[in-house]
């Protein structure tokens, strides 16, 4: 690290010492990292068809090195876990990932603890797309691809909107998110009133309250490039969030401009957004609570609170889509387990934060 950077690091402000905490932070990834481990090997068990530990093993062994191995399970059990079982669950983990990282990285960008991933208007887009591909009839594929295309041109617009604002550009990028989701809001609620109701209306309605039904290694594949773009610029540039936390006239006074570092960080965490939105649908709850609940494990130094959002992010949605699909006979959507569980934790994170 060059040594402006290490000078920055210096300088930047850490939580009091409530901070001397009892595991050091390198330590606290680590066991938040083998915790996601486990609960992935427990979560390929859960389900109609029961899989063991060995049969999980020798199946995806034998889905890496074919014919090496003989089987000793059954073409069902083999069918489940690769075919359905495993896309689902990476799916799972890496939305999680992304949408508590971008939640991480809109919170330090604009300063503001209530900043969440769809504050520009990603949600909304990529829910307009999707219901949009659906009323005509398209394929899950192409409602995927619909829904990504029009959650990025969503975040195009609110950024060109807010070129025109006069004063302080981070409250005319706010201002222009709130205006552009709103009318994309409104296209979506006309996309219902028109759509049939005994067939494609039930779809939309679905799709918007979140879900990984029928999530499959295409999907899989679909998001990967746009959230390793995402991802990898973010983890590089960590360091500088924490400089811009301190404002921008102490980031400048560093040599750091924090102007660039806001715009590269809001579009790769946007990126992140519309991708995780347009294979999950609309979940929310995840980007603001993860984040806080991380600066209690880890504080607020981003070499580590962007990690431990990621960690944090994939399990907590890993546990919500097992509870999804086991809790009922029918699936419940994410987006609607989420709310149910992340209000709550963000209402004590709120009042234990005042008793403080």
């Amino acid at each position: 690290m060059s040594d402006l950077g290490k000078k920055i690091i210096e300088n930047t402000p850490t939580i009091p010492d409530r901070e001397q905490r009892v595991l050091g932070r390198g330590t606290s990834l680590v066991i938040m990292g083998a915790v996601l481990v486990a609960a992935l090997i427990v979560s390929f068990r859960l389900g109609r068809y029961p899989v063991s530990v060995k049969e999980l093993l020798g199946i995806l062994f034998d889905s890496m090195f074919p014919g090496r191995i003989e089987p000793f399970w059954s073409d069902t059990q083999a069918v489940a876990v690769i075919n359905v079982r495993l896309p689902r669950l990476l799916l799972s983990v890496i939305v999680g990932a992304a949408l508590s990282s971008a939640g991480a990285v809109f919170q330090a960008a604009f300063q503001n603890p209530m900043a969440s991933p769809d504050i520009l208007g990603a949600s909304t887009g990529a829910g307009f797309g999707a219901a949009l591909a659906i009323l005509l009839g398209m394929s899950s594929a192409f409602v995927t691809v619909s829904a990504f295309v029009m959650s990025m041109l969503t975040v195009f617009l609110v950024f060109f909107v807010s070129s025109f604002a006069k004063g302080e550009k981070v409250i005319g990028l706010v201002l222009s998110g709130i205006m552009i989701s709103s009318l994309f809001q409104a296209g979506t609620s006309f996309i219902k009133l028109v759509a049939d109701p005994g067939n494609k209306l039930p779809s939309i309605t679905y799709w918007l309250m979140g879900s990984l039904v029928g999530a499959n290694r295409s999907e899989l594949v679909f998001v990967i490039v746009p959230m390793l773009i995402g991802f990898v610029p973010l983890f590089l540039l960590r360091w500088r969030l924490n400089v811009i936390t301190m404002g921008d006239d102490d980031a400048r006074s560093m040599g750091v401009n924090p102007g660039m570092v806001r715009i590269a960080g809001v579009s790769c965490a946007t990126l992140l957004t519309a991708a995780s939105v347009s294979v999950s649908g609309m979940i929310g709850w995840v980007g603001l609570v993860i984040p806080h609940m991380m600066r209690r494990v880890v504080g607020s130094d981003y070499r580590y609170l962007l990690p431990a959002s990621a960690l944090g992010g994939g399990l907590f949605l890993l546990v919500v889509d097992d509870i999804s699909r086991c809790a009922a006979q029918g699936e419940i959507p994410i987006g609607i387990l989420t709310a149910f569980i992340g209000a709550p934790f963000f209402l004590l994170l709120i009042t234990g934060r005042n008793r403080q």
